[in-house]
Formats: C-alpha cells, sequence, structure tokens
C-alpha cells in the first residue's frame, strides 16, 4: 500500500501498522501529490531486510528488472522530483491545489453533466449524443481548449471529454469563458 491521500483520508504506510519487520514494497508517485501526471515519476521502497522464503534478498531481483527495463528519467524530470521534495518544494501538497481548481470546474462546468474529480484532478464532462473525438476537435478549433477524448480510456468514455484541474486558476476560469462562449 502505498502513501498518500484518497479522499479525505490518508493513507499509512503498511510499514507503520506494527508488523514488526519489513513485509511490504511501496510504490508511490508524484502524479496527483506534485501535478506531475504527464511525466511519470515516482519512487518504490524495497526493503533490504525483504527477503524470499530461501532467504534470496528480493531488492536483487527488484534491481536487476529495473536496470534491464528501465534507464531512468531525464535530467530534468528528476531535478523537479528533488525541488518538489525540498524544504521550499513541499511547502503545500498540490493536491490541495488540484482540489480547489476542480470544484471551480464543477462549478463552472455550464449545466454539463459532470463525473469523476472525487479522488483524483480529472472530471468528465458528457456530451450526449455526441462521439468524443467530435467534442474533442470542436472545442479545440473553435475555443483552443486542450481536453483528452475520453474513448481513449476506453469504450465506456464515448461521448465524454476529460479535463484537467492541474491548470492555473486563471486559465481554468478563461477556458470556462471560452466553453460558455461556444455552447
Amino acid at each position: 500500500m502505498a502513501s498518500g491521500e484518497f479522499g479525505n483520508r490518508f493513507l499509512k504506510s503498511i510499514e507503520g501498522f506494527g508488523t514488526g519487520g519489513w513485509v511490504a514494497i511501496e510504490i508511490s508517485s508524484f502524479s496527483k501529490f506534485a501535478g506531475f501526471t504527464g511525466v511519470r515519476l515516482g519512487w518504490t521502497v524495497v526493503p533490504e531486510e525483504l527477503l524470499y522464503a530461501d532467504g534470496y534478498p528480493i531488492i536483487k531481483d527488484y534491481d536487476r528488472i529495473v536496470c534491464t527495463c528501465f534507464n531512468g528519467a531525464s535530467n530534468i524530470v528528476q531535478a523537479g522530483g528533488l525541488a518538489c521534495l525540498s524544504p521550499q518544494g513541499f511547502q503545500q501538497p498540490f493536491t490541495t491545489t488540484w482540489k480547489m481548481r476542480k470544484y471551480l470546474l464543477i462549478r463552472e462546468s455550464l449545466g454539463l453533466k459532470v463525473y469523476g474529480g472525487k479522488n483524483g484532478p480529472y472530471v468528465w464532462v458528457h456530451f450526449p449524443g455526441l462521439r468524443s473525438w467530435e467534442v474533442f476537435n470542436k472545442i479545440l478549433e473553435r475555443a483552443a481548449i486542450v481536453t483528452v477524448p475520453s474513448i481513449e480510456f476506453g469504450p465506456g468514455g464515448e461521448g465524454y471529454i476529460r479535463v484537467s484541474a492541474f491548470g492555473h486558476r486563471e486559465s481554468v476560469l478563461e477556458a470556462s469563458r471560452r466553453l460558455r462562449k461556444l455552447l
């Protein structure tokens, strides 16, 4: 179980449950915590004490697999991650910021049916009778707003677009103004 915020609860590390030893591999990312969703930067903690039944350290296999399959994040992405973890960068988790903007997106939804956003920075907007790519293209061409056609997440996404709360507050308000004018 990764540490992180989920809804109004803060998930604790499994290591904090008093199991008396290292029993888990923890995985987390900067995605929602710092707005790094497109960057794909995260971390994994594999305790050296975590062993297979035969006593062989799991971290050795993990290290071999990761080093074989992944060349690592770029220098600029690593620098961004380190900046987030610095005392100056860790003033307030970004989750507070995107949550406020998410509510702004929902409030400014212009009477459209909106779903999601409960535990994440994304909101899905329904356009009944229209195809996702049609809506995406229309909004991009006529309002200069970038969204994501939700069909890209599977067939259940047809007729929806996904919008993000990661933009600046002013950008969210401007996009809402343009969308209101378009509709």
